[in-house]
């Protein structure tokens, strides 16, 4: 029995290797530095009145002359309903965003960013010394930049034996 094993190991080795090999390397490095970026929010015109003992007439909002305008405030008469009786009276207008004369965009871009109500502005990015290589072997150097940038490096190898 044992001979019958060692023969047939014997067999086995002398016998040809027969497989597929694939081996597959790749590599990436990744710079990215944030543009500047800026969002602005026209606000509306409000008008609220409100008040026990007194009556309005012809109080609100005016409406814009064209699209560009905001709507203003009309001022109305207000009169007290029982003269020497208690009263209280509440009035608050927001004047709203008007687009400021010669704002131009060209080619999707706002060549100066209106003053509406609601701005909200980001920094761009600083590349400074903002730099990413990979060799050969797989060595991977990446050096920060100033802010608003990243680096990525991604080194891959793979090997498929069937």
């Amino acid at each position: 029995m044992k001979r019958a094993l060692l023969l047939f190991g014997m067999l086995l080795m002398a016998a040809p290797a027969h497989a597929d090999l694939t081996h597959k390397i790749s590599s990436s490095v990744q710079l990215t530095v944030d543009a500047s970026a800026s969002q602005a929010t026209r606000l509306g015109s409000t008008y609220s009145v409100s008040g026990s003992n007194v009556s309005a007439t012809l109080g609100g909002l005016t409406a814009p002359a064209s699209a560009t305008d905001a709507a203003t405030m009309n001022s109305g008469t207000y009169t007290q309903t029982t003269d020497g009786s208690a009263f209280s009276f509440s009035e608050t207008f927001n004047g709203g965003d008007a687009i400021p004369t010669g704002t131009t965009v060209s080619s999707g871009v706002v060549g100066t960013l209106p003053a509406f109500g609601s701005v909200t502005t980001t920094a761009g990015g600083v590349a400074g010394t903002l730099a990413g290589t990979i060799d050969s072997a797989g060595t991977m150097s990446l050096t920060a930049g100033g802010a608003g940038t990243s680096a990525t490096g991604q080194f891959v190898t793979e090997i498929t034996i069937k």
